[in-house]
């Protein structure tokens, strides 16, 4: 078998790991309030769950091209709290337009128009009430790593998961049907 070898040094290269390689990645759509009380929503595809027993779970930000720390950030590490939202392929939409870079401040639940809010039990944050399963979360570290430009430093953001909701129709005996629920991911590139 004929292969191609590539220097992860060179950015073309490290491209490929982050989005040919690795799939499918689950999407954090990560929900946050600021101290102001202003709501963000947005999708992380560097999203994972890290441990089972207490749960775990992380997603990774790059900064903005202007070198600023993206709003989810800088509200769960203000705040203490964030919620995960599970993204579906009904709610595509809505994490795309969730995608779009906008001033700091800016509601994307309104931006969307096909979502609404619920308020969270545990933590105060909104949640998605149209995703199936969302896990409310207490923010617990950032990790920090060093990037290129002109994204620059890409913040690893973990949170202990203390809260779960699950829609009742995406159970079937009492178990999530994860066929039910119908999950979107992202696959490599733009896929």
């Amino acid at each position: 078998m004929n292969s191609t070898q590539l220097d992860v040094r060179d950015r073309p290269a490290n491209l490929f790991i982050g989005s040919a390689c690795v799939v499918p990645r689950p999407i954090g759509w990560i929900s946050t309030k600021s101290k102001q009380g202003q709501c963000n929503l947005a999708p992380y595809s560097q999203f994972a769950n890290l441990t089972f027993d207490p749960p775990y779970v992380m997603f990774s930000s790059n900064q903005t091209v202007e070198g600023k720390r993206k709003d989810t950030v800088v509200n769960a590490e203000e705040t203490g709290i964030f919620v995960w939202n599970l993204a579906t392929w009904d709610l595509r939409e809505a994490v795309n337009i969730t995608a779009e870079q906008t001033p700091y401040g800016t509601d994307e639940f309104d931006l969307c128009g096909n979502i609404s809010k619920e308020q969270a039990t545990l933590v105060d944050a909104p949640m998605i009430r149209e995703s199936p399963v969302k896990f409310e979360c207490q923010y617990h570290t950032t990790i920090r790593l060093p990037g290129n430009p002109p994204m620059g430093t890409v913040d690893i953001v973990i949170g202990k998961v203390i809260g779960v909701h699950i829609a009742d129709d995406v159970l079937t005996d009492g178990i999530l049907d994860i066929k039910k629920t119908r999950p979107i991911a992202r696959c490599g590139y733009y896929q």
